[in-house]
């Protein structure tokens, strides 16, 4: 626990038998109480890996149901064990588990209610290697969300995310996408019921086994990331009603 609150970390793998014991091992097991890993069907030894080096919670999707789609599974089964915190974190290696407790605390001490670790702040995207066409289309999307959403982020599109049980709570997360635009559907739920979200500086690495999706994906990615925008700011001119944003009790 951090400051008595529950935490929960949560790892949606596909692929990711190499560099799953390497993630898990620097979680910092002092304050984390949980681990869940959802499997979206591999075809690697990703489940075998998870069991050897002791993962407790493992949910095996028997057919794909995509990034979003597994990240459902990860908050749904957060949830029922309660956490109070939960921080997602990409089994690939990509991001760093070390500021685990930096993005915990924000939550735990009542200051945000969710936390971004973002790969633009610094010059941790490029250092990293991102490739130069992504941070591009990072720059460019990002700008374009902040004016239809009228927020101030530095970056939407990084996987290092942590809420508190109240936002998982109160957003419909089970209304968004099965697919990599989840991600973004999501910072506009919490933007929309109202809640801030902090960021901190997040250094990233890009190689070989890291996941990544291919120009044409990101293509598609960037078409779906601005209707999300488009969406939110319709729904807040009360031109639309979107079922994302509708909020649970």
């Amino acid at each position: 626990m951090i400051l008595g609150k529950k935490l929960v970390i949560v790892l949606p793998a596909y692929n990711a038998g190499l560099t799953i014991e390497k993630t898990y091992s620097e979680i910092p097991f002092d304050i984390v109480d949980e681990v869940i890993l959802v499997d979206d069907a591999s075809k690697d030894n990703t489940v075998e890996v998870a069991t050897r080096i002791g993962i407790k919670h493992i949910i095996k999707h028997e057919k794909n149901k995509g990034y979003g789609g597994n990240q459902k599974s990860c908050y749904d089964k957060a949830l029922s064990l309660g956490a109070e915190i939960v921080i997602m974190l990409h089994p690939d290696y990509q991001y760093t588990p070390k500021l685990i407790p930096s993005m915990a605390n924000l939550i735990a001490q009542d200051l945000y209610p969710a936390v971004f670790g973002s790969r633009i702040l610094g010059k941790g995207a490029l250092k990293g290697g991102m490739p130069k066409y992504k941070y591009f289309f990072n720059r460019v999307l990002t700008l374009s969300q902040n004016i239809l959403m009228g927020q101030k982020l530095s970056e939407y599109h990084t996987g290092y995310r942590a809420f508190s049980r109240e936002v998982l709570e109160k957003i419909d997360y089970h209304a968004n996408s099965n697919d990599f635009v989840f991600d973004n559907q999501m910072a506009a739920q919490v933007f929309y019921a109202g809640y801030e979200i902090a960021e901190i500086t997040c250094p990233t690495k890009y190689f070989d086994e890291a996941s990544s999706i291919n120009f044409k994906r990101s293509a598609v990615y960037g078409m779906g990331v601005l209707g999300v925008s488009f969406n939110y700011f319709f729904n807040k001119m009360g031109l639309a009603k979107s079922k994302i944003f509708r909020l649970r009790n």
